[in-house]
């Protein structure tokens, strides 16, 4: 088992980790993991391992068996033995704009109040597919909405919930076509807002950042027709 630590600290670096296991395909399992495994529509994020003098590039990171997270690496190149103490370290400038442009998304859910069907997120931008039959008319008053929610420079906070108290509150279930992240027992909420003010509260395992003025300038993309019932909307950093 591999301990999640970005759902404990998403703007942790670098960290210190021991190897426990190498997958039959090449994947490099820590205790724990400062890296995010691609899931729910967010990229695994990349960066490197150091150890006694060596430098290994991580292409992505994904999951592995159980709740092992596995680093694969960019080249083949020596890998650390099970045991190794190693460093990883983070392509942060990339994992930064993921939690960007997830924190956007989750905006963007905010401004258009349809069931969300599909996501996807990249480094400068993030679109979302909603289940509506027509496409909203009023674009700039999205991107105004948009524009406005970073401007109040809103917290970003978690907390965890558990299944019981899930079931009893399926209004939080805003994506359609994704189950939403879990424990055993528990489930990691995000809020954007604080006391009565907050304007979104929904279960996510991804990575965001801590105040929505953090997110910086969007732009909303183009939107297009993806079957009967749905809408897709893109949305891009501006900067």
């Amino acid at each position: 088992m591999t301990a999640a630590l970005y759902l404990e600290d998403a703007y942790q670096r670098d960290a210190h980790g021991i190897v426990t296991a190498i997958t039959e395909e090449g994947g490099i399992v820590l205790d724990g993991s400062i890296f995010y495994p691609t899931g729910g529509g967010q990229p695994g994020d990349s960066g490197w391992l150091t150890w006694d003098g060596k430098r290994l590039p991580i292409a992505t990171t994904v999951k592995g068996q159980g709740d092992d997270i596995a680093l694969v690496p960019a080249e083949p190149l020596q890998m650390p033995e099970v045991g190794t103490h190693v460093t990883q370290v983070l392509d942060w400038d990339r994992r930064h704009k993921h939690m960007r442009v997830h924190t956007m998304l989750h905006l963007l859910s905010v401004a258009v109040p349809f069931g969300v069907t599909g996501g996807q997120i990249s480094a400068r931008h993030g679109r979302l597919d909603f289940d509506m039959p027509d496409a909203p008319e009023d674009r700039e008053g999205i991107e105004a909405v948009l524009n406005n929610f970073v401007e109040a420079d809103l917290r970003v906070s978690t907390s965890w919930i558990t299944q019981a108290e899930l079931q009893a509150a399926p209004e939080l279930v805003k994506t359609m076509a994704v189950k939403p992240p879990k424990g055993p027992e528990k489930v990691r909420l995000v809020r954007i807002g604080d006391g009565a003010s907050w304007i979104d509260l929904q279960p996510c395992g991804g990575t965001h950042v801590a105040r929505t003025g953090e997110v910086g300038g969007l732009v909303l993309g183009k939107i297009e027709k993806k079957g009967r019932q749905n809408r897709r909307i893109y949305v891009h950093l501006d900067g």
